[in-house]
C-alpha cells in the first residue's frame, strides 16, 4: 500500500521521483547517529517515505509549474502537510507517523508552515526530515530553479541552524555527508 501511495505521487508530481526515498534513507541514517531508539528510526524512515503523501491532493499544474507561484498557489503547496496527515491519521499502521508529516515543514523558530510551530512543539522526527529534506530540494532540480551544488545547499543549513533547524541535526548530518562522501572517494 504504501509503495502505491509513493508511486502515484511520483506520477502526479514527476520531480518527486526518488526524492522520498532519499528523504526516508537520510533521515533514518541521520536518526541512527543522533543516537535515536529502533522504534524513533523506523518513526522518522517511514514519515520521511510518506512526507508529501499530500501532494497527491495538489493541483499537478501548480506542483509542475515553471515560473513563480501565485500566492494562491503557494498557500495551495503549504496545505500538503495537513493534506498528508489527513490520509496518515485514517491508517492505523501509519497514523503514529501522521504527527510527524503533518509537522515536516515547521521551522524552530516559528517561521514554518502551515501551522508555525516552533522548538518543541515540533516532533524530532519531524526537525530531521525538514533538514534532510531541505537539503534534497537545494540539491534537485526543479521546474522553476537548477539545483544548488551540495557545498551551497550545506552552507545554506548552516544559515539555517539554530533559526530554522536545529542546530545538532544540522552538524550531525553535514558530518554524515562528509563522511559518506570521503567513503565514496576511497
Amino acid at each position: 500500500m504504501i509503495l502505491s501511495l509513493i508511486k502515484i505521487l511520483e506520477i502526479h508530481d514527476p520531480y518527486t521521483k526518488g526524492h522520498s526515498e532519499f528523504v526516508a534513507e537520510y533521515s533514518a541514517k541521520l536518526a541512527e547517529e543522533l543516537g535515536m531508539s529502533k522504534d524513533e528510526i523506523r518513526k522518522t524512515y517511514w514519515a520521511g517515505l510518506l512526507h508529501d503523501i499530500g501532494k497527491v491532493l495538489v493541483s499537478s499544474s501548480i506542483l509542475n509549474k515553471p515560473g513563480k507561484l501565485t500566492t494562491e498557489e503557494f498557500d495551495e503547496i503549504r496545505k500538503h502537510p495537513k493534506y498528508g496527515y489527513d490520509i496518515l491519521k485514517t491508517s492505523d499502521a501509519l497514523k503514529d507517523i501522521a504527527e510527524i508529516v503533518y509537522a515536516h515543514h515547521e521551522r524552530i523558530d516559528g517561521s514554518g508552515y502551515p501551522r508555525g510551530l516552533k522548538g518543541d512543539e515540533i516532533p524530532f522526527e519531524a526537525k530531521i526530515i525538514a533538514v534532510v529534506d531541505s537539503f534534497n530540494a537545494m540539491t534537485s532540480d526543479r521546474p522553476y530553479r537548477p539545483a544548488l551544488s551540495v557545498n551551497t545547499a550545506m552552507k545554506e543549513l548552516i544559515r539555517g541552524a539554530g533559526r530554522l533547524y536545529e542546530a545538532r541535526i544540522v552538524r550531525t548530518f553535514i558530518h554524515m555527508i562528509a563522511k559518506m562522501e570521503n567513503e565514496a572517494m576511497g
